[in-house]
């Protein structure tokens, strides 16, 4: 019998559950809501946990009343044992590590851990650290993390009952979708999973519906452009009915404009109009439009008003109802009572072992003979050391020179003789060159950390006046385990302000940036690096 892939698994970002994965939940979900209205007791009890002894765990860092009752009482349906850690008298508020808490309790039986916080990545550092401490310490069964909730990150339970409720309304066809997203997609941590989440279905089309201080940051934009959306911005609701293409289904977020300071809050009359539904609106509106709403609206300022409600375009209470069913469907997957019985593909993790991004040339060959160009040390030639070319080819003098005095920073060479030079290509691009004379031994580290730093350069290893050895570099697909790595994002378990040490690690984007492994924010390969950020960059 084939092992239920779901148990034990973590949802610390969407993605951690597949697209065929998903689909699966969604119809779990459809039986699950079928039985309760028809009171099918037999059913329901198919996805009970039904063990007092399973524990489940919730930690709300930050307040939350819809998503936190809906875990409780989702626990309570499965009949288990739910605790929660009364964050106020916590020694997390006394400076006690993430790490230390979250193991502590995983040696009490503690089997599901559902956590919000605004620290960005969270779930997925607690996942890898008390998998790892439960190993070390011969535990049973490692619990499992659910992100309720991260910082601006990703809410990726939100996006499963948003992704249900929209297959609902499409008659549960993942043929397509066409929805507008209306409010604050700056902060909205919800519209945010959507750049992975609407992937479930097979033609997207997204319209983001906001002006621009309270636009959809470029990096999940981006991420929506390589999963194949298309992708079109509005400034106002006003501009986006304007145009004639509407889509039948509306996301509405809360404007989060308190975090934005004085400035914005000047302007927060005409923003919240730009984002807010009006009622001359109304004979503008499509018959059988649906509006979407994660909850709570602002009681002051909704941007789904209140004469909304008894209106035939409310799905946003229907959609929050869905949330528990979503919810008793997930922890009755990851306990394993659920899910033996999918039949599609296992999740497939991205395997980077066999691609070399540190290409060796062969220097028998004609082209690459070893030869020295006219590399020299002012008018002295180079008898023994290193050259490295072709540094940020393309880019403006300026650029280069700032990101040549990073490399030779990072990689150690600054005490050392030589020099960098700016040329000019036949083609009229620029480079970068950084020579050094003198002898340097390069360990696989040392060329990892160059890739890194300096993609699609080359480097000459002189010896004797020629060149003995020859190295190409490529974007890695991760850069990891360098000490001066550091995301960008202040609020991410990674950044050294959360002083948990936790070690930053970058993936490749398919459009040719890094995305931090914990909080997903998008950099260039020059942004990661600590020592370039303390030098103004």
């Amino acid at each position: 019998m084939r092992e239920n892939v779901f148990r034990g698994r973590s949802l610390t970002v969407i993605e951690d559950f597949s697209i065929e994965e998903r689909r699966y939940f969604f119809q779990k979900v459809r039986e699950l809501k079928d039985a309760y209205e028809k009171g099918d007791e037999a059913v329901l009890d198919r996805f009970r946990i039904n063990d007092p002894d399973f524990g489940v765990y919730e930690v709300f860092l930050e307040d939350s009343t819809r998503t936190k009752e809906s875990f409780r009482n989702a626990a309570k349906f499965h009949h288990a044992k739910v605790s929660e850690l009364m964050t106020s008298s916590s020694s997390i508020n006394k400076g006690e590590s993430y790490a230390d808490t979250f193991n502590m309790l995983s040696g009490y039986s503690n089997r599901i851990f559902i956590v919000r916080s605004k620290v960005e990545g969270l779930t997925r550092y607690l996942d890898e650290e008390c998998r790892a401490y439960s190993q070390r310490n011969h535990l049973p069964v490692a619990p499992a993390f659910i992100n309720a909730g991260d910082g601006k990150h990703e809410h990726p339970t939100q996006e499963l009952l948003d992704e249900f409720t929209f297959l609902e309304d499409n008659g549960m066809d993942f043929s397509k979708l066409h929805v507008a997203l209306v409010g604050d997609l700056y902060h909205g941590r919800t519209v945010h999973s959507k750049a992975d989440g609407l992937k479930v279905f097979d033609n997207v089309k997204v319209d983001l519906v906001a002006p621009p201080e309270l636009a959809m940051p470029d990096s999940y934009v981006e991420k929506m452009k390589e999963n194949g959306f298309e992708v079109r911005t509005f400034a106002s609701i006003d501009d986006y009915l304007d145009q004639g293409d509407v889509a039948m289904k509306w996301y509405f977020t809360r404007p989060q404009l308190e975090r934005m300071g004085e400035r914005i809050l000047q302007k927060q009359a005409e923003l919240r109009k730009s984002i807010t539904f009006r009622p001359e609106f109304m004979s503008r509106i499509k018959e059988g439009t649906k509006f979407y709403h994660p909850l709570p609206r602002h009681k002051e300022h909704p941007t789904i008003p209140t004469f909304l409600d008894n209106t035939p375009l409310n799905a946003w209470e229907r959609q929050a109802i869905n949330g528990m069913y979503c919810r008793i469907v997930l922890l009755s997957l990851i306990a394993g009572r659920c899910g033996d019985d999918y039949t599609g593909p296992a999740r497939t993790l991205p395997d980077y072992t066999d691609e070399e991004y540190i290409v060796r040339v062969d220097l028998s060959k004609k082209e690459d003979s070893g030869k020295v160009k006219n590399y020299s040390e002012g008018v002295h030639p180079i008898d023994n050391g290193i050259v490295i070319d072709h540094i940020c080819r393309g880019e403006d003098p300026s650029s280069i020179r700032e990101h040549m005095r990073l490399i030779s920073t990072v990689l150690g060479i600054d005490d050392g003789r030589g020099g960098e030079w700016i040329s000019r290509g036949s083609d009229g691009q620029y480079k970068g060159i950084i020579f050094r004379p003198g002898d340097y031994d390069l360990t696989r580290k040392d060329l990892k950390r160059l890739a890194a730093l300096a993609p699609h350069c080359t480097l000459n290893i002189i010896k004797d006046g020629k060149v003995s050895a020859k190295f190409r570099t490529h974007m890695p697909p991760r850069i990891y385990n360098f000490d001066d790595l550091c995301c960008a994002n202040e609020a991410c378990i990674s950044h050294p302000s959360q002083g948990e040490g936790v070690g930053s690690m970058f993936i490749r984007t398919a459009d040719g940036h890094y995305a931090c492994a914990y909080c997903g924010r998008f950099h260039s390969y020059k942004e990661i690096w600590a020592r370039g950020r303390k030098q103004g960059r």
